[in-house]
């Protein structure tokens, strides 16, 4: 329960610039399958470590998580 509280707060600090539908339809989406998204972020986490910039490393995971992400985003 916890977990999912800080899950939640760290998608709406993370989509604060974002248009209030965009960040609304992220965070369902994070809370349909909220681990998913932990492993999306710690294999982000792993390619920034190992020298990637964020931006390369986030395209680089989402690229291969792209169906599941996608059909998360169907589904609202």
């Amino acid at each position: 329960m916890i977990k999912e509280f800080f899950l939640k707060q760290a998608v709406k600090h993370g989509t604060k610039n974002l248009p209030k539908d965009q960040q609304e339809m992220l965070s369902k989406a994070v809370e349909k399958d909220p681990k998913l998204f932990e492993k999306i972020a710690k294999e982000i986490d792993v390619l920034k470590k190992s020298g990637k910039p964020e931006m390369y490393a986030a395209l680089d995971v989402m690229k291969k998580y792209q169906k599941e992400l996608q059909s998360l985003f169907k589904n609202d």
